[in-house]
């Protein structure tokens, strides 16, 4: 053999392109996260426009009725690229599938492979078309389908390959899967399995590693971070597990998302403010205000409860930035049990706020009750309670005018290259507001102490005064 011939024989083989679409949550996100993992270690390059890769893997989200429909929009818009481009195959996966596999396998022949939440490691097979579990009656109409509809139960850990896709400064890290809760309007628990803990070794040791290659902030997630060690016969879990990542000196900021109101403990409060790198920042899902929508809901509580809860924080963390979720419009939720919904969030002052309308979920318990809210009253609470609460976040955004701060830097403001942008440890990526940088250069990644001088709505604007660490 010439040296030619043997040097192309050892050459080798071309990495493939794949175009990855993830929906949905953060939660979700670590899911695509994994398989990129996987499909990295099978050969696969991702492509920045998907339609410009061999096949695109849709990750879908099953939440709510709009999520599944941002879903099934773009699986039929991906399917569309095989058409037109060189798209040759569309991959479905995650909550969608784990949820509704025999009714996508039948409304959507055209996607080449169905994959479900416990079959992640699989996701190469899906994408290469190799799987040993095939259902087509000819191979040009091949169809790989994973594993049976069923709660899933799978549950990564720190050897699980994983290729973050966030910017190289941040990730998230999940530490539980799955949810113990009954709460009348989610199917969550239903498709997503049981409450089941990462053990705590596990999660420090991913941890340790994201911060070694670079990430300064890490945001912990769960369906109930605060329930997290509880199935592991661990009492108050999550403030052990947050002593412990606290060693992590690489670490500047560990922010909690998704705390319970019932499942918040003292101690935990009192790990969160006395913790030098977990932020200040609760993020605690409340719903409702009213006892007796609570109870329908399943889940109990009332606005003095609440209240009484976020008290606790303030005392505990005077500079604390809460951050809830609401559901309008819930089944039977009357004018008066909305105006003590009204009434808390103007007393509470949340600094992040996010609220939905509700919607019947198929399979859960409250699909039986009467969706007896209009449509068009429903929208009209949710814009009343949205300008409270903007109200309010302007208000606390110009209490901090003049104070200096550590920010984040995050790289040029999109729409002008004369700003820069970032966020405080008070405010998480994606959901919360930003604080726009018009005076002074940070890298981005690098964290700086700003001080702010303006608000512009739910953003805060500011000038570098010098390097956090200077």
């Amino acid at each position: 053999m010439s040296r030619r011939r043997e040097a192309a024989a050892t050459a080798p083989a071309p990495r493939r392109r794949v175009g990855v679409i993830s929906l949905g949550c953060a939660k979700n996100l670590v899911d695509t996260e994994v398989m990129l993992g996987h499909l990295d270690a099978a050969g696969w390059d991702v492509a920045a426009d998907p339609e410009d890769a061999e096949v695109i893997l849709v990750n879908t989200c099953a939440f709510i009725g709009p999520a599944r429909e941002e879903s099934i929009r773009t699986i039929l818009e991906a399917t569309e690229c095989k058409k037109t481009g060189r798209v040759r195959r569309v991959v479905v996966a995650g909550c969608m599938v784990q949820r509704y596999r025999d009714e996508l396998r039948r409304e959507l022949p055209e996607v080449d492979a169905f994959i479900d939440l416990d079959e992640l490691d699989r996701v190469a097979d899906g994408v290469a078309g190799t799987s040993s579990t095939v259902s087509a009656p000819a191979p040009s109409a091949l169809r790989v389908v994973i594993g049976p509809p069923r709660p899933a139960s799978f549950l990564y850990d720190d050897r699980t390959p994983r290729v973050p896709s966030t910017p190289p400064w941040t990730a998230y890290v999940k530490i539980a899967e799955g949810c113990d809760h009954t709460c009348t309007f989610c199917a969550i628990p239903a498709f997503r399995g049981p409450f089941r803990s990462r053990r705590p070794s596990s999660v420090v040791r991913e941890v340790e590693l994201l911060a070694a290659r670079g990430r300064v902030e890490i945001n912990l997630i769960a369906q109930d971070s605060s329930h997290y060690g509880r199935d592991l016969g661990v009492a108050d879990g999550l403030a052990g597990l947050l002593e412990a990542l606290d060693e992590v000196d690489a670490v500047r900021w560990l922010r909690l998302h998704y705390l319970y109101p019932n499942t918040v403990t003292d101690r935990l409060i009192e790990a969160m403010a006395r913790l030098d790198r977990v932020v200040k920042y609760v993020d605690i899902p409340l719903q409702h205000a009213h006892p007796a929508v609570l109870r329908r809901m399943q889940r109990g509580g009332s606005a003095e409860r609440h209240m009484r809860l976020l008290d606790k924080f303030r005392a505990a963390m005077p500079d604390v930035a809460l951050r809830t979720t609401l559901i309008v419009g819930f089944p039977g939720e009357s004018e008066d049990e909305y105006d003590v919904l009204l009434d808390f969030v103007r007393g509470a002052g949340f600094d992040h706020l996010g609220a939905f309308t509700y919607s019947h979920e198929e399979g859960t318990a409250a699909a039986g009750l009467p969706d007896d809210v209009p449509d068009e009253t429903k929208h009209a609470r949710l814009d009343r309670l949205m300008d409270v609460q903007r109200s309010i976040a302007i208000a606390r955004n110009r209490a901090r005018v003049g104070r200096t701060v550590e920010v984040l830097a995050e790289g040029a403001h999109p729409e002008t290259e004369h700003l820069l942008v970032g966020r405080m440890s008070t405010q998480a990526p994606g959901v919360d507001g930003q604080v726009l940088l018009n005076d002074g250069f940070a890298r981005a990644g690098e964290i700086v102490r700003v001080e702010l001088t303006d608000v512009a709505g739910y953003d805060l604007v500011g000038r570098i005064v010098d390097p956090a660490g200077a």
